[in-house]
């Protein structure tokens, strides 16, 4: 293991990392919201801390091999929470002990969206605009754009790149140098910022709102800059933009990469992971637009529809944005979009839950278990767009799932042993776990009422999630440290 490589690259990615205190300086002096001079005492303390890891290790460049790249990028999403919480505790608007901190600035980091702020509309819009940008950041992965712009992390940049990009197929590159894959990645990444942002102020929201939405939008936080989310907009256009980004975003981005190369859309057309997605999406947004309709929970079909299919977009994509209070919605419905958040966006994109692909993996080997029965001498492959897939692969799926049900049940119970009800301690893991942002329960508004000890946990289930579970407990193994 290559300490002294690790702690270079460390160096460099906090000395990277504390350039995000500048953009909300120049947006503090911009309104005069008085809040610049946490975000420059923040700047100053994590390009010093980033100065002191690389300058004893600065000669050290040996080859970063894979055990290395996870060390790296759980090091640093570590590392990445405290220090983005740092601003949130210097400002005196709002005042946040250093658990709340930490909890929002890794609810913002991997783009869960669970919030324990409250008076949105009152901060200054530095912060605000902070929350949003970090999510932004977290979303397609800060060590993803590090690979892409530091060249000087070498070849190791492969071993980053696995331990960092979600799904669970991460072998495949869609150019042959890993950085410009990174670059492809982010370039698409900033284009579809720049055109939800676009939309967004096309459709009456202000520049400032526009530009913080759409960093929440694509990356699939949920953050908003309102207390009432989306809803303070109080426009169905807005929601129709929101709905159609979202799904963008939950997308395969290797997919918008190929349809962009080879100027076709028939990559999407012949993806079978998608037309599941996209199948979800459609029968959960036509079950809770039909029961709010047949409830009474809105006046006509059209309200009941496009919040019906906005708040199922938004959950079942891992966003988190709300137009109301969704989960007083009576029935099964709460519940429904809830558990649909369990399978979130597809592989490879800014969503959360353990992705579309794995859930059709589990289903088709379930079924394939069931044929088994009835054929015994028969061999059946389980294939995707036409392959059969690798037994490896699909084992790694239910090695996956078996993780994610443990680690799930374990932090339910520590919630509960908390203090915290059965309802809310499930929503709230629920809600973690998936990097989804609202629960139900206590934590159906925010995550402020809850103890402290409950949201140390679930900063936990944040970076499982993020990582996507592997990531985090294989350094936690005897036999990584092993030589």
């Amino acid at each position: 293991m290559q300490l002294m490589t690790i702690q270079r690259i460390l160096g460099i990615l906090l000395s990277l990392f504390s350039i995000t205190m500048l953009p909300p300086v120049l947006v503090s002096w911009w309104f005069d919201d008085g809040a610049a001079t946490a975000f420059l005492t923040a700047f100053v303390i994590l390009v010093s801390v980033g100065l002191l890891l690389w300058l004893p290790a600065r000669k050290h460049r040996k080859e970063l091999k894979i055990r290395d790249g996870f060390i790296v990028v759980v090091m640093f999403w570590i590392a990445l929470g405290f220090s983005g919480a740092l601003p949130f505790y210097l400002t005196e608007s709002p005042q946040m002990s250093i658990t709340d901190a930490v909890f929002e600035s890794m609810s913002g980091l991997t783009t869960t969206g669970a919030t324990v702020l409250v008076g949105l509309d009152t901060l200054p819009q530095a912060v605000l605009f902070y929350r949003q940008f970090l999510q932004w950041l977290g979303g397609m992965g800060i060590v993803v754009l590090a690979v892409a712009i530091l060249p000087l992390l070498g070849v190791g940049g492969m071993q980053l790149y696995r331990a960092e990009t979600p799904g669970p197929m991460k072998d495949a590159k869609l150019t042959p140098r890993i950085t410009e894959t990174a670059k492809a990645l982010w370039y698409i990444y900033l284009s579809l910022t720049v055109a939800c942002a676009i939309a967004y102020r096309w459709a009456g929201m202000t520049w400032f709102d526009a530009i913080g939405h759409s960093f929440s939008t694509v990356a699939i936080g949920g953050f908003s800059t309102h207390d009432a989310s989306m809803g303070f907009f109080n426009s169905a256009t807005i929601e129709m933009i929101a709905v159609a980004f979202m799904l963008i975003s939950a997308m395969n981005f290797s997919l918008h990469f190929l349809a962009w190369r080879h100027r076709s859309l028939m990559h999407y057309l012949r993806d079978s992971e998608l037309k599941v997605f996209l199948s979800i999406m459609f029968i959960i947004s036509l079950i809770t637009s039909v029961y709010l309709y047949f409830t009474g929970t809105f006046d006509d079909g059209w309200t009941s529809a496009h919040h019906g299919i906005f708040q199922a977009v938004s959950i079942g994509t891992t966003a988190g944005f709300t137009t109301t209070d969704y989960y007083l919605w009576p029935g099964f419905l709460p519940i429904l979009l809830l558990m649909t958040s369990y399978i979130g966006g597809c592989a490879f994109s800014t969503g959360g839950g353990i992705k579309v692909i794995r859930a059709m993996l589990l289903f088709k080997q379930g079924y394939r278990e069931v044929l088994r029965l009835i054929h015994p001498n028969a061999v059946f492959a389980i294939k995707v767009n036409g392959k059969a897939l690798p037994s490896k692969v699909v084992g790694a799926v239910w090695g996956f799932f078996a993780l994610y049900v443990f680690c799930f049940s374990i932090m339910h119970l520590m919630l509960m042993a908390t203090g915290l009800d059965v309802v809310t301690s499930f929503s709230a893991v629920t809600a973690c776990l998936n990097n989804l942002g609202p629960g139900l329960g206590d934590v159906g508004a925010n995550f402020g009422q809850i103890n402290d000890t409950s949201k140390w946990i679930l900063c936990v289930a944040m970076l499982l999630g993020r990582l996507e579970i592997f990531t985090l407990l294989v350094v936690l193994t005897p036999a990584f440290w092993r030589r």
